[in-house]
This record gives C-alpha cells, sequence and structure tokens, in this order.
C-alpha cells in the first residue's frame, strides 16, 4: 500500500513494487519477527530491520503530514476501550476445535501456493470466524448451542439500555447481526438496523438520530464510515478484523466533534479461538505500520502465508 501511495503521489520515490518489497518490506518484516526470538542472528535481523525503518522514513518525511484527530479536535470527550473475553460454552468449544483440526489439515497444504488457493483458504478462515460467533451461524442443526458471544453482549447491553445510553452494535457477518436483532425483539428492545442491502439507509439513520431506540446494529461494511452517529455513547465491536483502521472508522460514528459524552468501546473477542490470533496479527502488523509510518490511517488487508498459519496455530 506504501509503494503504491507514492507511485501516484511522488512518481519515481521508490523503484518498482517488487524491489520495494525485497529491499523493504521482507527485510523488516523477517525482522519483526525476529524481534522476538533468541540469538545473533536474530538481532542482526531486528538491527537490520530498524536501521530500513529509519531509512523509509527519512524518505517518507518530506511528503508526509500527520493530522491526527487528538490534533484537530482535542475538545472531544474521553474514548476508553475494554477488550471483553468470551468463553464458550463446552459444547460449542468442542464442536470449534474439531472443526479447527478439519480446516487446519486441509489448508496447510495449499497456504504456499496462497495465490491459487486464495477463496479456498479464506472460506476456510470466514468459517472458523463465524464459528467463533455462533455454531447455528455454520450449520442451523446447532441451533440448540447457545452463543456466548450473544450472552455477553446483552449481559452488558441491558445495562446500557437500563441506565439511559444509545449504542451501536457492529458485525462483520449479518447472519450474526439478524441473531442479535431476534434477541434484541424477544427482550422488548427498540432498535435500527442496517446493512448492504437495506433499501431506505437514509430514512433509517434519521429514524436513529431522531428517535427513542437505544440500539443500531450495523454491518462494518455498510455503516463503518460516513456516518455521524453522536447520539450513541457506546460501541460494541462483537467480531475483531486485522485492519485495525476498519474498527477505528466504525468507532468514529459516535467519537467525533458533536459528542458531548464519554465514549465506550467494547470488543468482545472469543479466547482460544481464531479470534484471538486476529487480535494478534493486527497489533502486529499495527506495530510494524506505526514504525514506520508513525501514523496508522492507512493499512494494509492483505495477509501472507505466514499471517495464515499463525491464525491456524
Amino acid at each position: 500500500d506504501l509503494w503504491a501511495l507514492f507511485a501516484i503521489t511522488a512518481p519515481g520515490l521508490f523503484a518498482s513494487g517488487r524491489r520495494f518489497a525485497e529491499e523493504y518490506v521482507r527485510p523488516i518484516s523477517a525482522g519483526g519477527a525476529a524481534g522476538n526470538s533468541a540469538g545473533d542472528s536474530a538481532g542482526d535481523s531486528a538491527q537490520n530491520a530498524a536501521a530500513l525503518i529509519a531509512k523509509l522514513r527519512r524518505r517518507i518525511r518530506p511528503l508526509m503530514m500527520r493530522r491526527t484527530k487528538d490534533l484537530v479536535a482535542s475538545e472531544l470527550p474521553a474514548k476508553q476501550e475494554q477488550i471483553l473475553r468470551v468463553e464458550l460454552a463446552p459444547r460449542h468449544r468442542k464442536l470449534y476445535d474439531i472443526v479447527l483440526q478439519k480446516e487446519r489439515q486441509k489448508l496447510l497444504g495449499l497456504i504456499d501456493d496462497l495465490d491459487r488457493n486464495r477463496f479456498i483458504v479464506f472460506r476456510s478462515l470466514t468459517l472458523l470466524r463465524m464459528l467463533s460467533l455462533d455454531a447455528s451461524l455454520v450449520d442451523e442443526a446447532h441451533a440448540d448451542i447457545p452463543s456466548s458471544k450473544l450472552d455477553a453482549l446483552f449481559e452488558q447491553l441491558d445495562d446500557v439500555v437500563a441506565e439511559g445510553h444509545r449504542a451501536l452494535i457492529f458485525s462483520q457477518f449479518t447472519s450474526f447481526l439478524r441473531k442479535a436483532a431476534g434477541r434484541l425483539d424477544a427482550a422488548g428492545i427498540a432498535y435500527e438496523y442496517l446493512d448492504g442491502s437495506t433499501l431506505h439507509r437514509a430514512d433509517v439513520i434519521a429514524r436513529f438520530k431522531s428517535g427513542d431506540a437505544p440500539v443500531f446494529l450495523i454491518s462494518l461494511k455498510a455503516g463503518g464510515f460516513g456516518l455521524n452517529l453522536t447520539e450513541a455513547d457506546y460501541v460494541f465491536l462483537l467480531d475483531p478484523w486485522w485492519n485495525p483502521a476498519t474498527e477505528t472508522q466504525a468507532v468514529d460514528r459516535t467519537h467525533r466533534i458533536g459528542q458531548t459524552r464519554p465514549v465506550n468501546v467494547y470488543r468482545l473477542v472469543a479466547t482460544g479461538t481464531i479470534e484471538e490470533k486476529v487480535m494478534a496479527l493486527r497489533d502486529r502488523k499495527a506495530k510494524l505500520f506505526d514504525a514506520v509510518m508513525d501514523d496508522d490511517a492507512i493499512f494494509s488487508t492483505a495477509l501472507t502465508a505466514d499471517d495464515i498459519r499463525g491464525l491456524l496455530e
């Protein structure tokens, strides 16, 4: 992504994308991994990576202007973020472990040729991510297995609504949002709903902004950007993504100019699942990008073969 941006804004600053990857991307990534290992060779790799990062930052600094939200909107109220770790129910855990072993065996022989097998690989990763949320998302035959993720959400949401707050609830899976909607209906809690198939998007948004519904269910892709929803002061992210900028944009629907109350953000992560691996991968990539750019406004969503191996460990 960095090479592509400067190929447009400063043609000639770097050589071809392939050479940029050989000169910077691979050595820096290898050095970041080596920094967690012991030995002289690991130390040399980490030092080489640090030197390359410094060189890269010197080259791009004259072309960068960093304007963070803290600088341009310093009057914003506080934002508190928490990770809620959710234990799968015993039957759910047993099913997840069985499926994980099956998908791991299927994928480990395909990852080395990721370009050819990308669809199969990402279909399996998506299956594991959905299974981390609710077993019935992958097979309705498992509808009798409770969703610990929804249980954890409503433990928080009941108090939020009772205290007169309003909440945005994001998921990348519309099927899971519909499960949450069913629970809201059963609890008698009013809500609005927005995903990519919503026909009258503006009307739905206007109803939430001017109405009394305490909850807004939103798919991450449909409502993660371009909305001003400062009427809410709680945000729940039901499933993690390896691009932190995507989640930041979702949170910024309410933590933005016009917000007068502190904003509370909860990330729900199922322990012992691919979700924990996604969080670790996201943090590692974010630290690497920050080291180069000193800014996380732009972030690649591309995954390497090594990234995918880590998700399946």
